[in-house]
Formats: structure tokens, C-alpha cells, sequence
């Protein structure tokens, strides 16, 4: 009897070291995401309201039905590159908490675990977390619900200084072609991963982004990534990744969620380090 106890014990111990204040909010249903095919259906068949291309303005959300995260290198569809030996080193020396690789979360390395920056894209691609663009005289705001964290994109003319000191969610650059959005950034610090599964990138990633707004309702970006002391060509993205604008009777605004590391550390110490059989020290 005790010995199934200590079983029926240590299973909901090891649930709950998923269920953090980081790994919840990232790995758990969002209300964002709690929409019935009728409604699904019944927005697809309505007709779409008048919009401007060029306006990215509002809160958007990454898919029609989701419940559960998609990590980036999912939405990319195509395969991940063949990897450089430093590239190999680098993704084994990552323990994932999800993925054909995942560990317990207390014997693991995930920055998120850490209540450090997820970074970019890694920060997007968590989406069932919404975004918001705001668009400025010069530059455009992409805010995050996650951590609150913000990328800037320079729209006034000007180039990524050679000189860019690395940064958790690089150096962007944008400009218009036609009516798609063209960003193109560098100078990323090499502390982050591009998504929950590990995969690594040098402080030499560049990213270029084409952002199209067919619709009022629809946001869609093509990506293309590449790394040559990480992945020996580049990675491109197979087809355009969909985000939808949250509307007026839906969610408008951004939720306040925060990964607080006084708050992660004691979760660690009461729940997730002994689901995992770690002592303390």
C-alpha cells in the first residue's frame, strides 16, 4: 500500500513540475485559443471588413484552433538543416523539457526555466501567447504578452550597424515592398534557443522576415534563417505561418504574464526538484 502511494505520489509531483509559473503559462491552454469550429467557421464565412496593408496595428494571435504551443522549428516545415559539428555540440549540450529529447525540467537547461529572455523567434512561435504590433513614425513596436518583451524595428532608411553589440532579440531592420513588410535583423546573443526543442543558433544568425496582411483579419510571415557556423545552408520556412487578429468581441489586449525568477526558484525547490529526484544542495 505505501509502496503505491509513494508511485501515485511521485506521478503527481512530476505533473506538477510541468505546471510552473513559466511552463504553464507557455505549455498550458490558453482562453485566446478556446475557439469551437462553429465560431471557426462562422469567422471564415463572414465577409471581411475594409484594411489597410500597410496597418499591422492590434493583437494577434498564432492560429484558428490551436490549444497547444508549436515550436518554430514545426512551423518551419522544412526539415532542419544538416547541423556544423560546432552546431551538433551546441543542440546536445541543450536539455530540452519537450521534444523526442525532453528531460524533467529540474535536470534540464532551458533558458524559460530560468526566467531568462526566450528571445526571437522563439519568443513568436510560442504562440499560444499573442503579440501586438505598434506602429510608430519610424519605427515598429512588437510586443510580446510573454515577459512583456519588446523588439524594435527601425523603419526610418537606416542599416544594422556592423558594430552591434549582441542583444536578446537582435537589431531589426524593416521596409516596405510593395505591401508586404521586409525585416531584416542580426546581432542576436548566442544565450537563447530558436525554439522549446533545443536548437541552437551563433551570435552570426541572421533572419530576414516578408510579414503580408491579405485581410483584415489575417497576418501571415515567410522565414528565412541562416547560420553557417550553426546549420551548413540555410533554413527556410515551407509556406507562410498564419496569425489572426483578435477581434473587437474577442481578446484586444495583451495579458500581463511574467516569468518571475523568485517566484520560478521556490517552485523549483518545493515541486520540480524533488519530482526529479533532485536533493538540494
Amino acid at each position: 500500500m505505501r509502496t503505491r502511494f509513494t508511485s501515485l505520489a511521485f506521478v503527481f509531483l512530476t505533473a506538477l513540475a510541468l505546471c510552473s509559473p513559466a511552463f504553464a503559462q507557455i505549455y498550458g491552454p490558453s482562453s485566446q485559443g478556446r475557439r469551437s469550429p462553429q465560431a471557426t467557421k462562422a469567422a471564415a464565412a463572414a465577409p471581411k471588413p475594409a484594411y489597410d496593408p500597410h496597418d499591422l496595428s492590434g493583437v494577434w494571435w498564432g492560429g484558428e484552433n490551436a490549444t497547444t504551443p508549436t515550436t518554430w522549428s514545426i512551423l518551419m516545415g522544412n526539415p532542419v538543416p544538416e547541423m556544423t559539428p560546432l552546431g551538433k555540440k551546441m543542440f546536445e549540450a541543450n536539455l530540452p523539457s519537450e521534444g523526442p529529447r525532453a528531460v524533467p525540467p529540474a535536470t534540464g537547461n532551458d533558458p524559460l526555466g530560468f526566467c531568462d529572455p526566450l528571445g526571437y523567434p522563439r519568443n513568436l512561435m510560442q504562440n499560444i501567447r499573442s503579440f501586438q504590433f505598434i506602429q510608430l513614425p519610424n519605427e515598429i513596436v512588437q510586443l510580446f504578452e510573454w515577459n512583456f518583451a519588446v523588439r524594435q524595428i527601425w523603419m526610418d532608411g537606416r542599416k544594422i550597424p556592423a558594430d552591434a553589440d549582441p542583444r536578446w532579440f537582435g537589431y531589426a531592420v524593416g521596409h516596405w515592398d510593395g505591401n508586404d513588410l521586409l525585416i531584416d535583423s542580426a546581432a542576436y546573443n548566442d544565450k537563447t534557443w530558436l525554439d522549446g526543442f533545443g536548437y541552437p543558433h551563433s551570435e552570426d544568425m541572421t533572419l530576414q522576415e516578408r510579414w503580408q496582411h491579405p485581410d483584415a483579419l489575417t497576418l501571415q510571415v515567410s522565414m528565412t534563417l541562416t547560420d553557417p557556423n550553426i546549420y551548413t545552408k540555410p533554413w527556410v520556412s515551407a509556406k507562410p505561418m498564419p496569425f489572426r487578429l483578435q477581434l473587437p468581441k474577442g481578446v484586444t489586449e495583451l495579458e500581463e504574464v511574467y516569468c518571475v525568477p523568485s517566484e520560478e526558484q521556490e517552485f523549483n525547490q518545493r515541486v520540480r526538484d524533488p519530482a526529479a529526484g533532485v536533493s538540494k544542495k
